[in-house]
C-alpha cells in the first residue's frame, strides 16, 4: 500500500507540474516549455519518492489521512518543491516558467490530502455499514459528541453508524460534523428516529446531571430507542470517548450521578498517617468509608462491626482475602460499653467515623426500644469511649430524617446529633456529625426492592404517588463525608447537598422500563407511620450556613447531656417513642431561640 501511494504522488507531480504551466500560460501550451516541463516532472517523480522514504510518508504505515501522515507528506512535497523552484532559477535559459514548481507544489498537496480522505471516507463507511449493528442518532454535539463520532467513522470501532446529531443548543443547529448535521433538540428525538430508522440514542453528554438522562430515557422509552450513554470523563482513559466507552444506563445514571470535586490535600491531613476507626464497618456506607480512607493512607484502618459476614466481606474488597485474622477487625456491639471501651483501648484511634445504626424507618416504627438501644445509647457508648482514648476527630453519620424529624428513626438520630454535639462542648478533640439521604446501592435500598418485586413479576409497591426522596451514591457520600469531616466545625452537623427529589414512583417506572417488562403494575400502598412525602435536610428552625465547600452546609444542634440519656428508664415501646418525640420538640424550641 506504500508503494502505490509513492506511485500515485509521484503521478500526482507530473500531472500538476503541467496543469500549473496551462495555467500560467493562460489555459495553453507552448511548445516552447514542454520538455523543460517534463525535465521537471521527471525529477519531481524522483525527488517525491525518494524524500519521502527519507522523510517517511512511505517508509511508516501510517493511519491513512492521520495528522501524522499529513504532516509527513506536506514536508515531504514542499521540499520537493523548493528543490524545483531552486533549480528553475538556476536554469539559464529558463526552461519552465519560475513560478510553476511553486504552483504545482501547491496543487498537488491539495490532490494527495483530498484523494487520501476521499478513499478513508469511502473504506469507513463500508466498514460501517458492513459491521454496523445498530443505527444510532448521537445526542451532543460538543467536543465529546464531535471525538466520538470520529471515531465511530473512522476507528471502525464499535457497532454502530451514526444517522443523525442532536444538540440542545439553538446555536449548534445545522451544523455539520463528519458530514452529519444537527437535526434538532431532544424534543425533535422520535421524529429524527423514526425518519432515519434509527434504534439507539448514543448520550454523549459525559457530565449529564441525572435529571437529564431521566428525561432522555423517558423520550427513548416513547421513540422505541436504546440508549447507550459514555460515562463521566474521569473514567474515560485519556478523555477521549470512543464507541468502546459507551455502557447501558443504570439506575445509578438516572438517579445520582454527578460530579464531586474534592479537597484531597485537606483530607489526606485529616487521614494520612493517623490510626483511623469506622464502626459499622460491615455495611454500605461504613465498607464504602474504609474503601476511600485506605486511599489516603492511614497508619491503621480499624473496622468495627457485630455482623462478621459483612466484616468479612468488606476485608474482602480491602485486602483480596477473607481470612479474617488481622488485628485491625473489631468484632463488637455498639450497645456493649464494656467491650467498646476495650477495642477503644487497645486500638487507640485519632479519628473515628461512627457508621453503626439501624435505619429501616418501618421496623423501627414497631420497635423503638431497639432504636433508642442503637441509635441513641449505641452511639454515646462510642462517644464516651472515643472520648477516653482521646480522639482528636469524631465524625457521626446521620440522616435527612434527623431534620424536624417526624418518626423514630428520626427522633434517635436527631437524639445522636445532640449527644454528638455535647461531646464537642465538653471533650477534647472536634465532634461533627454529617447529615445526607437515601445511598443507592445501599442494603434494604428501595432499588433492591423494587428489582426484587420485577423479578418475582411485581407488582412493585410504592406508598405513595407523590412520595419523593433525595438519593446519592454510596462513593458519591462517602467522599462528601470525608470532605465534611476535614472542614467540619465543632459541634455543628454538615448536611450534603443532595440535589433534586426523585419522585419513587419514578423511580419504579425506570426500573420497569430498564427490566424491558411491559407487564409490571405498580400498587400503592398508603403511607406508613411516620413516613413524610418529601424529606426535610434542614428543619425550619435551624440555620442554614455555607461551608468552604460547595455542596456541604452546616447547621446548629443544641446539646444534650449523657446523664439524661442514661438516667432514662421506659415502661414500655410507646413510652420510649414519647420520650423521643417529645425531646425532638424540646429540641424544635431550644433552636428557635438560639436562632433568634
Amino acid at each position: 500500500m506504500r508503494f502505490g501511494w509513492a506511485a500515485v504522488d509521484a503521478l500526482i507531480w507530473v500531472v500538476m507540474l503541467f496543469a500549473a504551466l496551462w495555467i500560467r500560460l493562460d489555459f495553453g501550451l507552448d511548445d516552447t516549455y514542454l520538455k523543460g516541463t517534463a525535465y521537471f516532472a521527471l525529477a519531481a517523480m524522483a525527488g517525491q519518492i525518494f524524500v519521502g522514504y527519507l522523510v517517511g510518508p512511505y517508509s511508516i504505515s501510517h493511519v491513512m489521512g492521520s495528522f501524522e501522515e499529513v504532516a509527513e507528506l506536506m514536508t515531504t512535497t514542499a521540499i520537493v518543491g523548493a528543490l524545483l523552484f531552486i533549480w528553475s532559477l538556476m536554469v539559464q535559459p529558463p526552461v519552465i516558467p519560475r513560478g510553476v514548481p511553486l504552483t504545482a507544489g501547491a496543487l498537488a498537496i491539495g490532490l494527495m490530502f483530498a484523494l487520501r480522505f476521499v478513499v478513508r471516507t469511502v473504506r469507513s463507511h463500508r466498514a460501517m455499514q458492513t459491521a454496523a449493528e445498530r443505527r444510532a442518532i448521537i445526542l451532543g454535539a460538543g467536543e465529546a459528541g464531535r471525538r466520538l463520532l470520529r471515531s465511530m467513522k473512522y476507528d471502525g470501532a464499535g457497532h454502530f453508524v451514526p444517522v443523525a446529531l442532536l444538540d440542545d443548543d439553538p446555536s449548534k443547529h445545522r451544523l455539520r460534523l463528519e458530514g452529519l448535521r444537527v437535526r434538532g433538540t431532544r424534543a425533535d428525538l422520535a421524529a429524527v428516529a423514526e425518519r432515519y430508522e434509527a434504534d439507539t440514542l448514543v448520550v454523549a453528554l459525559p457530565n449529564a446531571e441525572a435529571a437529564t438522562l431521566r428525561d432522555l430515557a423517558a423520550r427513548a422509552a416513547d421513540a422505541g430507542l436504546d440508549v447507550v450513554s459514555l460515562p463521566p470523563l474521569k473514567d474515560i482513559i485519556g478523555g477521549r470517548p470512543t464507541p468502546n466507552d459507551l455502557r447501558d444506563l443504570d439506575v445509578a445514571d438516572l438517579l445520582g450521578r454527578r460530579p464531586v470535586q474534592l479537597d484531597t490535600t485537606a483530607i489526606a491531613d485529616q487521614i494520612s498517617g493517623r490510626r483511623v476507626l469506622v464502626t459499622g464497618a460491615g455495611g454500605s456506607i461504613g465498607s464504602e468509608l474504609c474503601r476511600q480512607i485506605a486511599r489516603f493512607g492511614p497508619s491503621r484502618l480499624y473496622m468495627l462491626d457485630r455482623d462478621e459476614s459483612g466484616l468479612q466481606a468488606t476485608e474482602m474488597t480491602l485486602s483480596g482475602h477473607g481470612l479474617l485474622d488481622s488485628d485491625d477487625l473489631i468484632l463488637a456491639d455498639i450497645r456493649d460499653p464494656k467491650a467498646l471501651a476495650d477495642a477503644f483501648e487497645r486500638a487507640r484511634p485519632e479519628v473515628v467515623f461512627h457508621a453503626a445504626a439501624l435505619k429501616h424507618l418501618p421496623l423501627l416504627e414497631a420497635h423503638p426500644l431497639e432504636a433508642w438501644k442503637s441509635n441513641v445509647v449505641g452511639t454515646l457508648n462510642v462517644l464516651t469511649a472515643a472520648e477516653a482514648a482521646g480522639v482528636s476527630t469524631f465524625v457521626n453519620i446521620s440522616t435527612d430524617k434527623a431534620a424536624n424529624p417526624t418518626c423514630v428513626l428520626g427522633y434517635s438520630k436527631r437524639l445522636a446529633e445532640r449527644l454528638t454535639a455535647d461531646f464537642a462542648r465538653r471533650a477534647d478533640g472536634r465532634y461533627v456529625s454529617v447529615r445526607f439521604g437515601n445511598v443507592l446501592g445501599s442494603r434494604g435500598s428501595v432499588v433492591h426492592a423494587f428489582t426484587a418485586q420485577i423479578e418475582r413479576g411485581g407488582p412493585i409497591t410504592v406508598t405513595h404517588p407523590d412520595v419523593c426522596r433525595y438519593f446519592m451514591l454510596i462513593p458519591e457520600a462517602c467522599q462528601l463525608v470525608l470532605e465534611a469531616a476535614s472542614i467540619g466545625v465543632d459541634g455543628e452537623v454538615m448536611v450534603l447537598e443532595m440535589g433534586e427529589q426523585v419522585k419513587i414512583l419514578e423511580v419504579a417506572n425506570t426500573l420497569i422500563r430498564m427490566s424491558g417488562r411491559r407487564d409490571i403494575d405498580v400498587v400503592f400502598t398508603g403511607l406508613r407511620p411516620g413516613e413524610k412525602l418529601g424529606e426535610e435536610l434542614f428543619s425550619p428552625n435551624e440555620r442554614r450556613r455555607t461551608t468552604g465547600h460547595p455542596l456541604v452546609d452546616s447547621v446548629d444542634v443544641p446539646s444534650i447531656q449523657p446523664e439524661t440519656v442514661l438516667g432514662t428508664t421506659f415502661a414500655g415501646a410507646e413510652s420510649g417513642r414519647e420520650w423521643m418525640r417529645h425531646e425532638a420538640l424540646i429540641d424544635a424550641q431550644l433552636t428557635t431561640e438560639s436562632a433568634r
